[in-house]
């Protein structure tokens, strides 16, 4: 349950910015959607390192082998594995009408989103299973829980890495954590792996001794090793929620969970068939395009909704609606992770710094109007669609990049503050093989190792990337 600071981008406002503080990690409290973004994000990856085995084809096999695909094994998709991705067991006819409307404007129909390029509209997959939330909990980790090498331990916190210095420099020899009002260490025969998140590896390390040499010393941190990056180069996908009123009889979840009677029906559907709003991703209809023509490839991605709230944690409104949110899928601004206090339990403090650039600002503008034009399109005026937020009076460029900065809020996707990089590369926090440079026995394998972010959703890249340290570890290790 962090916040971030007050963003100058989104008007002053500070967001929540919920972590998975718990087995699963994020994938415990995110969207559930299966997404693996584009090919060029990860030829983007490879040019920036050096590193071939980061490419596209490269990454592919990786992927597959940790999938269990509804639709069986394929030259895309792997089945068997561990990570299980299924279609949604519901329809609503208002995201179908979008859907329609999206394709009126060119945004061409799709049943698969991770072929490498995710062009188009149509329902997400999710990772569930018979409409259960799907956690890397319950694929990976419950699996071998018994397993003699392997002990779980909950409820703790990680203080520091124990680093001592050595003639090679610096050396990770464990993790010094606290559980229960106890103290504890965990001492690394070869390595320790750094898994704690956007936010909380770049902390960890921070506490550490490990990052900007002259911020640590503000703090009364003995610096260990100076590694500017550490921290920098936060990225997020910063989601404009575009909410529509609608009339013509419209069936949205704000009508259906509007009374008991709609409440017991939603229940009992999900209790007999696992299926319906119960079983729902919190989004379900997706579409990427672009925001303008110069785009290579789509830049924008929809998360598409049968309700809408006036911020999460809220009530459901009164009225028949759906939101159509949208996002910059490859920012340009940049934010940061910084500590806050030598006091490894005062959280860090949390910069993103969204629409800081005048590219993102005028992608911002430019996917408003696209929302509109999908919006106009025959599809839905069934509907009567009306435009509650941001609202019809916000017109040309510049109302509208304020008015993305008024509705604007994270979709949860925080990347890049432990970037890879060429060990030449002052920005650089780990090598293509994810270790810490300049840091003996030290590795971080999570999202925050990703030089660009993705476009989509980020919770499967991760785990790709978690697969490839795995074989990068045990290669290493023979």
């Amino acid at each position: 349950m962090f916040r971030t600071e007050a963003d100058p981008g989104l008007g002053g406002r500070s967001l929540l910015y919920p972590r998975g503080k718990v087995l699963g990690g994020s994938s415990s409290i995110n969207g559930m959607i299966y997404m693996r973004g584009q090919g060029g994000d990860y030829d983007r990856w490879a040019e920036l390192t050096g590193d071939d085995s980061w490419r596209w084809q490269s990454v592919l096999p990786l992927f597959k082998k940790s999938e269990d695909y509804h639709g069986g094994a394929s030259e895309l998709h792997g089945a068997g594995g561990p990570w299980r991705v299924e279609k949604q067991r519901l329809s609503w006819q208002i995201l179908d009408a979008f859907r329609d409307a999206a394709e009126q404007v060119g945004i061409q129909k799709v049943d698969d989103f991770n072929r490498g390029d995710n062009a188009g509209c149509g329902y997400f997959d999710v990772n569930q299973k018979r409409g259960i939330r799907w956690n890397t909990s319950k694929a990976f980790l419950k699996p071998v829980s018994m397993r003699p090498n392997l002990t779980i331990m909950t409820g703790c916190h990680v203080e520091r890495l124990q680093i001592e210095m050595s003639d090679r420099g610096p050396v990770c020899k464990g993790v010094i954590f606290t559980g229960g009002g106890t103290q504890f260490s965990a001492t690394a025969d070869k390595e320790t792996l750094l898994a704690a998140g956007a936010v909380g590896s770049p902390h960890i390390l921070q506490c550490s001794g490990i990052g900007a040499a002259d911020s640590l010393r503000q703090h009364g941190i003995e610096p260990l090793a100076d590694l500017p990056g550490v921290g920098e180069n936060l990225q997020d996908h910063l989601q404009l929620r575009m909410i529509y009123k609608l009339g013509g009889g419209a069936r949205t979840l704000n009508t259906m969970a509007s009374s008991w009677y709609g409440k017991m029906k939603i229940g009992l559907e999900y209790a007999m068939f696992q299926s319906g709003p119960m079983s729902m991703a919190p989004s379900q209809l997706g579409a990427f395009a672009r925001s303008d023509a110069a785009q290579a490839t789509p830049n924008l991605q929809y998360h598409v909704q049968p309700l809408s709230l006036e911020k999460f944690g809220e009530p459901l409104h009164a009225f028949p609606a759906f939101t159509a949110s949208v996002c910059n899928l490859r920012p340009t601004s940049r934010g940061h992770v910084r500590i806050a206090s030598a006091n490894s339990y005062a959280p860090p403090k949390i910069s993103p710094m969204y629409l800081s650039t005048p590219e993102d600002r005028k992608v911002a503008a430019a996917a408003l109007m696209l929302t509109r034009q999908i919006v106009a399109a025959p599809a839905l005026q069934r509907y009567a669609p009306e435009e509650y937020k941001p609202g019809i009076q916000y017109r040309t460029e510049e109302e509208l990049a304020q008015a993305a900065g008024a509705i604007g809020t994270t979709i949860f996707h925080p990347v890049g503050t432990c970037k890879m990089g060429r060990a030449d590369d002052p920005s650089a926090v780990v090598d293509s093989a994810l270790r810490v440079i300049g840091v003996h026995g030290l590795r971080v394998v999570d999202a925050s190792v990703m030089p660009f972010i993705t476009s989509g959703n980020t919770n499967s890249p991760t785990i790709m990337i978690a697969e490839k340290a795995s074989e990068l570890i045990r290669s290493e290790w023979k």
